[in-house]
């Protein structure tokens, strides 16, 4: 594929198609943090494929099935490969929700690819040249994390890596910058930049953005309560997508429970969300 391939506009899923484009309405990636259960899963699915009816915005249902980057050797990673690529295939089959998970090694990418629609490059491997090559050619869409350590206009080299070996599509994720010890900041100068030194949708991790990472020591902590600023911020400047973390019970999940939002808070979120990013299409159109 040629180096100049047109990732402006990523399609994803089958009976519920989700459309990115920073042109385009907002959608919506969500999902738990670490898949700990199939009935977890279910539930979080059944209540993101409701949302996305009600709210008529495209959703991807988004969990990882092993969380391989951990504060401490003893912090829950999730059921696993084998265990959740199941459960991937059930809530796709059943609520119509296009998959996105993380892959951590080149030997996942095939397997993963089997079943989820967008295979995600986690932010501290995205220059990891061999698993992006591995990625982009199983045929399907990636989203690659930008690195918290790089500038947002380095992250076209990444995306370029991905061109060269022929993905289906691309997505770069903004999810913060290191600052200082323990803390993240977002510069939201940095979606323009990503959108025009990439040529691909861009997203905002408005979960991510506020973890402190080790800020509990032996786990990452988070501050949930400006979740809502940093989005409805990015929802202003204009992306294709949000990525927020949810789960029923935050306080007890296995991974970055402090900055993840309630799943019951989740609709009038996003239902607050969608006039900013129609707004701010309308000011660009």
């Amino acid at each position: 594929m040629s180096q100049a391939a047109d990732f402006s506009t990523v399609t994803v899923g089958a009976s519920r198609r989700v459309v990115f484009g920073d042109h385009l309405p907002l959608a919506l990636i969500a999902g738990p943090c670490a898949l700990e259960s199939r009935a977890q899963g279910l539930e979080i699915a059944e209540a993101l494929a409701a949302l996305a009816e009600r709210l008529s915005i495209g959703v991807v249902f988004k969990a990882s099935f092993d969380k391989a980057n951990r504060s401490s050797g003893s912090s829950g990673r999730g059921l696993g490969l084998a265990a959740a690529l199941p459960i991937f295939a059930e809530i796709e089959e059943r609520f119509g929700l296009p998959i996105l998970t993380d892959v951590h090694e080149t030997t996942q990418c095939a397997p993963v690819a089997e079943v989820a629609d967008i295979l995600q490059i986690p932010a501290f491997l995205c220059r990891q040249t061999d698993l992006l090559a591995a990625a982009a050619r199983t045929g399907r869409v990636v989203n690659v994390k930008k690195g918290q350590f790089l500038a947002p206009w380095d992250m076209r080299h990444a995306i370029d890596k991905l061109r060269a070996e022929g993905a289906a599509g691309a997505l770069v994720t903004e999810r913060g910058t290191s600052f200082g010890y323990n803390a993240l900041v977002s510069d939201m100068r940095a979606l323009p930049i990503l959108a025009e030194t990439t040529g691909v949708p861009v997203i905002f991790d408005a979960t991510h953005s506020v973890q402190q990472p080790g800020g509990l020591g032996a786990a990452s902590g988070g501050e949930r309560r400006f979740v809502p600023v940093l989005a409805r911020a990015a929802a202003a400047v204009g992306v294709a997508g949000l990525f927020i973390e949810t789960h029923p019970d935050p306080d007890s999940a296995v991974s970055d429970g402090p900055n993840m939002i309630a799943l019951r808070d989740l609709p009038a979120l996003v239902e607050e969300l969608l006039p900013f990013d129609r707004l701010a299409k309308e000011l660009s159109a």
